[in-house]
Protein backbone atom coordinates (compact mmCIF):
# COMPACT_ATOMS: atom_id res chain seq x y z
CA UNK A 1 0.00 0.00 0.00
CA UNK A 2 0.87 3.52 -0.82
CA UNK A 3 -0.09 6.84 -0.21
CA UNK A 4 1.81 9.90 -2.58
CA UNK A 5 0.87 13.39 -1.06
CA UNK A 6 1.28 15.79 -3.94
CA UNK A 7 1.54 19.41 -2.59
CA UNK A 8 3.10 22.90 -3.51
CA UNK A 9 2.35 26.35 -3.88
CA UNK A 10 -1.18 27.65 -5.27
CA UNK A 11 -0.47 27.79 -8.93
CA UNK A 12 2.10 25.67 -9.62
CA UNK A 13 0.32 22.59 -11.83
CA UNK A 14 -0.25 20.31 -8.91
CA UNK A 15 -3.28 18.82 -9.70
CA UNK A 16 -2.45 17.86 -13.36
CA UNK A 17 0.60 16.28 -11.72
CA UNK A 18 -1.46 14.38 -8.96
CA UNK A 19 -3.75 13.60 -12.17
CA UNK A 20 -1.05 12.02 -14.70
CA UNK A 21 0.77 10.12 -11.25
CA UNK A 22 -2.13 8.39 -11.04
CA UNK A 23 -2.84 7.62 -14.38
CA UNK A 24 0.65 6.39 -14.66
CA UNK A 25 0.39 4.15 -11.63
CA UNK A 26 -3.19 2.59 -12.96
CA UNK A 27 -1.41 2.29 -16.67
CA UNK A 28 1.38 0.44 -14.53
CA UNK A 29 -0.61 -2.14 -13.31
CA UNK A 30 -1.65 -0.27 -9.89
CA UNK A 31 -4.88 -0.20 -8.22
CA UNK A 32 -5.04 3.66 -7.93
CA UNK A 33 -7.61 6.02 -6.36
CA UNK A 34 -7.12 9.58 -6.91
CA UNK A 35 -8.72 11.99 -4.09
CA UNK A 36 -8.72 15.61 -3.76
CA UNK A 37 -8.13 17.30 -0.39
CA UNK A 38 -8.63 21.09 -1.78
CA UNK A 39 -12.04 22.91 -1.26
CA UNK A 40 -11.70 24.32 -4.45
CA UNK A 41 -11.50 21.15 -6.63
CA UNK A 42 -10.48 21.10 -10.14
CA UNK A 43 -9.78 17.58 -10.33
CA UNK A 44 -12.76 16.53 -11.98
CA UNK A 45 -11.66 19.30 -14.49
CA UNK A 46 -7.89 17.94 -14.77
CA UNK A 47 -9.40 14.38 -15.96
CA UNK A 48 -12.46 15.96 -17.60
CA UNK A 49 -14.45 13.04 -15.50
CA UNK A 50 -16.96 14.45 -13.65
CA UNK A 51 -16.23 12.88 -9.91
CA UNK A 52 -18.60 12.26 -7.00
CA UNK A 53 -17.73 12.45 -3.19
CA UNK A 54 -17.38 8.25 -3.78
CA UNK A 55 -14.90 6.94 -5.41
CA UNK A 56 -16.34 7.26 -9.53
CA UNK A 57 -13.81 5.19 -12.16
CA UNK A 58 -11.77 6.89 -14.30
CA UNK A 59 -10.32 3.89 -16.63
CA UNK A 60 -8.95 0.49 -15.95
CA UNK A 61 -7.92 0.26 -12.32
CA UNK A 62 -8.21 4.16 -11.96
CA UNK A 63 -10.94 5.84 -9.30
CA UNK A 64 -10.97 9.54 -8.42
CA UNK A 65 -12.76 11.55 -5.77
CA UNK A 66 -13.49 14.96 -4.67
CA UNK A 67 -14.73 15.21 -1.50
CA UNK A 68 -18.37 16.76 -0.57
CA UNK A 69 -17.63 18.27 2.52
CA UNK A 70 -21.79 18.12 3.08
CA UNK A 71 -22.17 14.46 2.20
CA UNK A 72 -18.91 13.84 4.58
CA UNK A 73 -20.70 15.71 7.62
CA UNK A 74 -23.62 13.33 7.67
CA UNK A 75 -21.36 10.28 7.21
CA UNK A 76 -18.88 10.98 10.13
CA UNK A 77 -20.52 14.16 12.12
CA UNK A 78 -23.72 12.00 13.25
CA UNK A 79 -24.51 12.32 16.88
CA UNK A 80 -22.31 15.37 17.26
CA UNK A 81 -23.97 17.21 14.37
CA UNK A 82 -27.35 16.56 16.28
CA UNK A 83 -26.04 17.64 19.53
CA UNK A 84 -24.65 20.80 18.12
CA UNK A 85 -28.15 21.81 16.07
CA UNK A 86 -29.35 20.87 19.53
CA UNK A 87 -27.46 23.40 21.40
CA UNK A 88 -27.37 26.34 19.32
CA UNK A 89 -31.35 25.89 18.80
CA UNK A 90 -31.54 26.41 22.51
CA UNK A 91 -29.24 29.21 22.03
CA UNK A 92 -31.72 31.22 19.43
CA UNK A 93 -29.84 29.84 16.15
CA UNK A 94 -31.68 27.44 14.16
CA UNK A 95 -32.27 26.47 10.52
CA UNK A 96 -30.03 27.53 7.94
CA UNK A 97 -28.27 29.53 10.37
CA UNK A 98 -27.20 26.78 12.74
CA UNK A 99 -26.05 24.52 9.48
CA UNK A 100 -23.31 27.30 8.64
CA UNK A 101 -21.75 27.36 12.38
CA UNK A 102 -21.29 23.46 11.84
CA UNK A 103 -18.71 24.12 9.20
CA UNK A 104 -15.59 24.29 11.23
CA UNK A 105 -12.34 25.62 9.64
CA UNK A 106 -10.42 22.44 9.03
CA UNK A 107 -13.52 19.75 9.06
CA UNK A 108 -12.74 19.34 4.69
CA UNK A 109 -8.93 18.46 6.38
CA UNK A 110 -10.20 16.08 9.01
CA UNK A 111 -12.88 14.29 6.34
CA UNK A 112 -9.61 13.85 3.75
CA UNK A 113 -8.06 12.17 6.39
CA UNK A 114 -10.87 9.79 7.53
CA UNK A 115 -11.54 9.66 3.93
CA UNK A 116 -7.75 8.43 3.22
CA UNK A 117 -7.35 6.08 5.96
CA UNK A 118 -10.97 4.19 4.66
CA UNK A 119 -9.85 3.91 1.49
CA UNK A 120 -6.20 2.87 2.18
CA UNK A 121 -7.40 -0.18 4.74
CA UNK A 122 -9.93 -0.97 2.26
CA UNK A 123 -8.23 -3.87 0.35
CA UNK A 124 -9.93 -2.26 -2.84
CA UNK A 125 -6.64 -0.07 -4.10
CA UNK A 126 -3.10 -0.45 -3.88
CA UNK A 127 -2.14 3.18 -4.02
CA UNK A 128 -3.92 6.39 -2.88
CA UNK A 129 -2.81 9.60 -4.67
CA UNK A 130 -3.80 13.21 -2.48
CA UNK A 131 -3.83 16.16 -4.67
CA UNK A 132 -3.19 18.09 -1.55
CA UNK A 133 -4.39 21.92 -0.62
CA UNK A 134 -1.88 24.84 -1.47
CA UNK A 135 1.04 24.36 1.09
CA UNK A 136 -0.23 25.96 3.77
CA UNK A 137 -3.63 23.98 4.39
CA UNK A 138 -1.33 20.81 3.53
CA UNK A 139 0.95 21.44 6.22
CA UNK A 140 -2.60 22.11 8.78
CA UNK A 141 -3.98 18.63 7.25
CA UNK A 142 -0.68 16.96 7.83
CA UNK A 143 -0.34 18.16 11.17
CA UNK A 144 -3.99 17.55 12.48
CA UNK A 145 -2.82 13.84 13.66
CA UNK A 146 -0.86 15.03 15.88
CA UNK A 147 -3.15 17.96 17.74
CA UNK A 148 -5.87 15.57 17.66
CA UNK A 149 -4.59 12.89 18.91
CA UNK A 150 -3.26 14.80 22.01
CA UNK A 151 -6.66 16.09 22.27
CA UNK A 152 -8.38 13.38 22.50
CA UNK A 153 -6.42 11.75 24.58
CA UNK A 154 -5.62 14.50 26.65
CA UNK A 155 -8.76 16.02 26.83
CA UNK A 156 -11.72 13.98 25.83
CA UNK A 157 -11.77 11.39 28.51
CA UNK A 158 -11.82 14.48 31.00
CA UNK A 159 -14.90 15.71 29.56
CA UNK A 160 -16.48 12.59 29.33
CA UNK A 161 -15.99 12.07 33.12
CA UNK A 162 -17.15 15.50 34.06
CA UNK A 163 -20.00 14.95 32.36
CA UNK A 164 -21.19 11.71 33.29
CA UNK A 165 -20.77 13.27 36.73
CA UNK A 166 -22.70 16.57 36.27
CA UNK A 167 -25.44 15.25 33.97
CA UNK A 168 -27.56 14.53 36.56
CA UNK A 169 -27.05 18.14 38.37
CA UNK A 170 -27.44 19.79 35.44
CA UNK A 171 -30.67 17.77 33.92
CA UNK A 172 -32.44 19.62 37.47
CA UNK A 173 -31.09 23.17 36.72
CA UNK A 174 -31.06 23.78 33.07
CA UNK A 175 -32.68 22.65 30.17
CA UNK A 176 -29.49 22.82 28.02
CA UNK A 177 -29.05 20.03 25.97
CA UNK A 178 -26.44 17.56 27.45
CA UNK A 179 -24.25 15.37 25.02
CA UNK A 180 -25.13 11.71 26.06
CA UNK A 181 -22.38 9.47 25.37
CA UNK A 182 -23.18 8.42 22.21
CA UNK A 183 -22.14 11.83 21.47
CA UNK A 184 -18.87 10.77 23.06
CA UNK A 185 -18.98 7.75 21.04
CA UNK A 186 -19.15 9.60 17.89
CA UNK A 187 -16.44 11.45 18.67
CA UNK A 188 -14.17 8.25 20.02
CA UNK A 189 -14.92 7.14 16.18
CA UNK A 190 -13.01 9.67 14.75
CA UNK A 191 -10.36 9.70 17.01
CA UNK A 192 -9.77 6.14 15.61
CA UNK A 193 -10.06 6.86 12.49
CA UNK A 194 -7.10 9.55 12.86
CA UNK A 195 -5.26 7.26 14.83
CA UNK A 196 -5.31 4.92 11.88
CA UNK A 197 -4.02 7.52 9.47
CA UNK A 198 -1.66 8.76 11.50
CA UNK A 199 -0.14 5.18 11.79
CA UNK A 200 -0.06 4.89 8.17
CA UNK A 201 1.56 8.39 7.30
CA UNK A 202 4.20 7.84 10.24
CA UNK A 203 5.92 5.18 8.04
CA UNK A 204 7.80 6.87 4.71
CA UNK A 205 7.59 3.39 3.53
CA UNK A 206 3.81 3.68 3.11
CA UNK A 207 3.23 7.42 2.95
CA UNK A 208 5.42 9.99 1.22
CA UNK A 209 5.21 13.55 -0.17
CA UNK A 210 5.89 14.52 -3.45
CA UNK A 211 6.82 17.80 -3.85
CA UNK A 212 5.53 20.44 -7.28
CA UNK A 213 7.53 23.65 -8.00
CA UNK A 214 7.86 26.36 -10.71
CA UNK A 215 11.23 27.55 -11.38
CA UNK A 216 10.68 30.79 -9.84
CA UNK A 217 12.47 32.07 -6.55
CA UNK A 218 9.13 32.43 -4.14
CA UNK A 219 8.12 29.13 -5.32
CA UNK A 220 11.10 27.60 -4.16
CA UNK A 221 11.30 29.67 -1.33
CA UNK A 222 8.41 27.89 -0.22
CA UNK A 223 9.10 24.65 -1.17
CA UNK A 224 12.18 24.61 1.38
CA UNK A 225 10.15 25.87 3.91
CA UNK A 226 7.42 23.62 2.94
CA UNK A 227 10.04 20.38 2.99
CA UNK A 228 11.28 21.69 6.39
CA UNK A 229 7.70 21.51 7.99
CA UNK A 230 7.39 18.11 6.46
CA UNK A 231 10.27 16.77 8.47
CA UNK A 232 8.62 18.33 11.30
CA UNK A 233 5.85 15.79 11.31
CA UNK A 234 7.99 12.97 10.28
CA UNK A 235 6.51 13.28 6.62
CA UNK A 236 9.70 12.15 4.17
CA UNK A 237 9.96 13.51 0.72
CA UNK A 238 10.40 10.93 -2.47
CA UNK A 239 10.63 13.57 -5.08
CA UNK A 240 10.44 16.99 -6.44
CA UNK A 241 9.13 17.75 -9.72
CA UNK A 242 9.95 21.05 -11.59
CA UNK A 243 7.21 22.01 -13.45
CA UNK A 244 6.58 24.55 -16.46
CA UNK A 245 10.31 24.53 -17.70
CA UNK A 246 10.72 26.40 -20.87
CA UNK A 247 11.75 23.54 -23.53
CA UNK A 248 15.17 23.55 -25.44
CA UNK A 249 12.86 23.73 -28.31
CA UNK A 250 11.47 27.68 -27.67
CA UNK A 251 14.24 29.31 -29.18
CA UNK A 252 12.56 32.86 -29.55
CA UNK A 253 15.11 35.29 -28.47
CA UNK A 254 11.73 36.70 -26.26
CA UNK A 255 12.46 34.03 -24.14
CA UNK A 256 16.23 34.26 -23.55
CA UNK A 257 16.36 36.10 -20.77
CA UNK A 258 13.28 33.85 -19.11
CA UNK A 259 15.60 30.81 -20.04
CA UNK A 260 18.44 32.53 -18.02
CA UNK A 261 16.60 33.06 -14.82
CA UNK A 262 15.06 29.95 -15.32
CA UNK A 263 18.42 28.03 -15.29
CA UNK A 264 19.52 29.80 -12.21
CA UNK A 265 15.98 28.38 -10.46
CA UNK A 266 17.15 24.76 -11.53
CA UNK A 267 20.24 25.25 -10.31
CA UNK A 268 18.54 26.34 -6.86
CA UNK A 269 16.62 23.18 -6.89
CA UNK A 270 19.23 20.56 -7.50
CA UNK A 271 21.38 21.90 -4.63
CA UNK A 272 18.44 22.65 -2.04
CA UNK A 273 16.75 19.15 -2.88
CA UNK A 274 19.82 17.30 -3.40
CA UNK A 275 19.33 13.99 -1.80
CA UNK A 276 15.76 13.33 -3.51
CA UNK A 277 14.91 12.57 -6.75
CA UNK A 278 14.52 16.11 -9.36
CA UNK A 279 12.02 15.21 -12.33
CA UNK A 280 11.62 18.27 -14.63
CA UNK A 281 8.17 18.58 -16.69
CA UNK A 282 8.46 21.09 -19.61
CA UNK A 283 6.11 23.80 -20.42
CA UNK A 284 3.74 22.45 -23.23
CA UNK A 285 1.63 24.50 -25.58
CA UNK A 286 -1.85 23.31 -24.86
CA UNK A 287 -3.93 22.68 -22.26
CA UNK A 288 -3.05 19.01 -20.15
CA UNK A 289 -6.37 18.15 -19.38
CA UNK A 290 -7.97 15.17 -20.03
CA UNK A 291 -6.77 11.33 -20.21
CA UNK A 292 -5.05 11.73 -23.41
CA UNK A 293 -2.61 14.46 -22.53
CA UNK A 294 -2.35 13.40 -19.17
CA UNK A 295 -0.33 10.58 -20.13
CA UNK A 296 1.57 12.54 -22.90
CA UNK A 297 2.35 14.12 -19.66
CA UNK A 298 3.10 11.15 -17.46
CA UNK A 299 5.08 9.60 -20.21
CA UNK A 300 7.23 12.50 -20.35
CA UNK A 301 7.87 12.92 -16.37
CA UNK A 302 8.81 9.33 -15.35
CA UNK A 303 9.88 8.33 -18.68
CA UNK A 304 8.51 4.94 -18.46
CA UNK A 305 9.91 4.39 -14.65
CA UNK A 306 7.28 3.06 -12.26
CA UNK A 307 6.00 6.35 -10.80
CA UNK A 308 4.99 4.68 -7.31
CA UNK A 309 7.69 1.63 -6.73
CA UNK A 310 10.90 4.16 -8.40
CA UNK A 311 10.15 6.48 -5.57
CA UNK A 312 11.05 5.96 -1.76
CA UNK A 313 11.26 8.45 0.99
CA UNK A 314 13.04 8.08 4.29
CA UNK A 315 12.15 8.90 7.33
CA UNK A 316 13.34 12.36 8.86
CA UNK A 317 13.18 10.88 12.29
CA UNK A 318 15.49 8.78 13.92
CA UNK A 319 16.75 7.42 17.56
CA UNK A 320 20.37 6.71 18.05
CA UNK A 321 22.29 5.31 20.80
CA UNK A 322 26.26 5.79 21.66
CA UNK A 323 27.78 5.71 24.80
CA UNK A 324 24.94 5.88 27.17
CA UNK A 325 23.54 9.10 25.85
CA UNK A 326 20.26 8.41 23.59
CA UNK A 327 19.83 10.99 20.68
CA UNK A 328 16.64 12.40 19.17
CA UNK A 329 17.59 13.29 15.50
CA UNK A 330 14.82 14.88 13.65
CA UNK A 331 16.11 16.33 9.74
CA UNK A 332 14.24 19.88 9.13
CA UNK A 333 16.73 21.44 6.55
CA UNK A 334 16.37 25.50 5.75
CA UNK A 335 15.32 26.02 9.33
CA UNK A 336 16.90 29.10 11.07
CA UNK A 337 18.05 28.81 14.56
CA UNK A 338 16.01 31.77 15.66
CA UNK A 339 13.15 29.73 14.30
CA UNK A 340 13.64 27.32 16.61
CA UNK A 341 12.57 26.23 19.82
CA UNK A 342 12.65 22.82 21.63
CA UNK A 343 11.22 22.25 25.34
CA UNK A 344 10.40 19.48 27.63
CA UNK A 345 7.07 19.21 29.78
CA UNK A 346 6.70 15.89 31.83
CA UNK A 347 7.01 12.73 29.39
CA UNK A 348 6.67 14.94 26.70
CA UNK A 349 9.24 17.03 24.29
CA UNK A 350 7.89 19.79 22.35
CA UNK A 351 9.95 21.32 18.73
CA UNK A 352 8.55 24.35 17.38
CA UNK A 353 9.78 25.37 14.12
CA UNK A 354 8.52 28.82 12.76
CA UNK A 355 4.33 28.80 13.43
CA UNK A 356 4.65 25.33 13.83
CA UNK A 357 4.39 23.08 17.14
CA UNK A 358 4.99 19.19 17.31
CA UNK A 359 4.62 17.11 20.55
CA UNK A 360 6.83 13.91 20.86
CA UNK A 361 5.25 11.48 23.20
CA UNK A 362 8.73 9.97 25.06
CA UNK A 363 9.20 6.36 25.41
CA UNK A 364 9.32 4.92 29.17
CA UNK A 365 13.26 4.91 28.14
CA UNK A 366 13.51 8.24 28.35
CA UNK A 367 11.40 9.12 31.09
CA UNK A 368 14.19 9.19 33.76
CA UNK A 369 16.56 10.63 31.49
CA UNK A 370 17.11 14.20 31.26
CA UNK A 371 17.84 16.68 28.00
CA UNK A 372 21.22 17.67 28.05
CA UNK A 373 21.60 18.88 24.80
CA UNK A 374 19.75 20.19 21.78
CA UNK A 375 21.50 21.71 18.92
CA UNK A 376 20.69 22.27 15.39
CA UNK A 377 23.73 20.86 12.91
CA UNK A 378 23.81 21.10 8.69
CA UNK A 379 19.13 20.95 8.47
CA UNK A 380 19.20 17.81 11.52
CA UNK A 381 18.09 19.00 15.01
CA UNK A 382 19.59 16.75 17.65
CA UNK A 383 18.38 16.15 21.49
CA UNK A 384 20.53 14.26 23.42
CA UNK A 385 19.02 12.39 26.62
CA UNK A 386 21.51 11.47 29.06
CA UNK A 387 20.82 9.49 32.83
CA UNK A 388 22.17 12.02 35.28
CA UNK A 389 23.06 11.41 39.12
Amino acid sequence: MRIVLVTGKGGVGKTTVAAATALAAADAGHRVLVTSTDPAHSLSDALEVGLGSDPTPVSTRFHGQQIDTRLQLDRYWGSIRRQLIDVLDWGGAAGIEAEEFLIFPGMDELFALIEVNRHARSGVFDVVVVDCAPTAETLRLLSLPEVLSWYFEKVLPTERRIMRAARPLLSRITDLPIPEDEVFNAAQSIFEAVEGVRELMSKPEITSARLVVNPEKMVIDEARRTYSYLGLFGYGVDGVIVNRVLPEMVADPYFERWRTIQKGHLDAVDDAFADVPRLRLRLFDDEMVGLDRLRIMSSELYAGADPITSFKAKSPFRIVESEGTVTMELDIPYIDRTELDVFRQGNELYVQAGPYRRSFLLPDALHRREVTRAKLEGGTLRVDFTVTR
